[in-house]
């Protein structure tokens, strides 16, 4: 009975599957372990909005107040996009006939509201409550980054886990007074570590590690 030989190349073939086995895994771990970090998906993140809105204009060369548009800061989880009568307080008699508003005055004949983009959108595991940490000693900034220089936002921070671990462990590092929260330009006057144990004793901070209080 003849018998059948594979042909020598099928040798390499061989080492190159064991080396495959061997190594396969750990690349796959690798791509997602980077390719799905929140370095890669999210820092940069600047989606368009349906309204060219520039946050340089409102907060940096007008000053306005983050909380005159975003009401609900102070006092819910959520940090409310503005509703349209917000933006028409102004714009009634501001560029009222601008092009570029268009979409602003259809929403406001029609009830309808404008379908704003989200920015920093935490996955629907993760419960954040605004109001627990605005009215704490956590500015906007912080977590937002200078958006009175920003056209168009542009998330600048990971939003992860491990980024939100690292501030409540050591939150001395990022506290200031309540009175400058929504201050884009403020900074310590003395030293940071010292006046953020200061803010953590008046206001008897004690940022929890507990998977419960983030996961519910």
């Amino acid at each position: 009975m003849e018998q059948f030989h594979f042909p020598r190349w099928t040798n390499k073939l061989k080492q190159a599957l064991g080396a495959g086995l061997l190594f396969g895994p750990v690349y796959v771990v690798l791509l997602f372990w980077f390719g799905a970090s929140p370095n890669t998906l999210a820092v940069g993140y600047s989606p368009v909005q349906p309204v060219p809105f520039s946050h340089a204009r409102h907060a940096g060369e007008l000053g306005m107040d983050c909380r005159y548009c975003h009401t609900t800061v102070e006092k819910a989880a959520r940090a409310a996009i503005p509703q349209t009568s917000i933006c028409m307080n102004c714009h009634k008699q501001i560029l009222s006939e601008d092009e570029r508003l268009q979409p602003v005055r259809e929403s406001a004949a029609t009830g309808k509201p404008i379908r704003w983009v989200r920015v920093h959108d935490l996955p629907d595991y993760a419960y954040f409550d605004h109001s627990a940490h605005v009215n704490r000693g956590v500015g906007c900034a912080t977590c937002h980054g200078r958006v009175d220089q920003m056209d168009r936002v542009v998330q600048r921070e990971t939003l992860s886990m491990g980024w939100c671990l690292n501030c409540h462990r050591n939150s001395e590092q990022y506290l200031r007074p309540l009175d400058q929260i929504t201050s884009m330009t403020w900074a310590p006057e003395g030293n940071q570590i010292d006046l953020g144990r200061e803010i953590q004793e008046a206001h008897n901070i004690k940022p929890s590690e507990s998977c419960s209080t983030c996961h519910r």
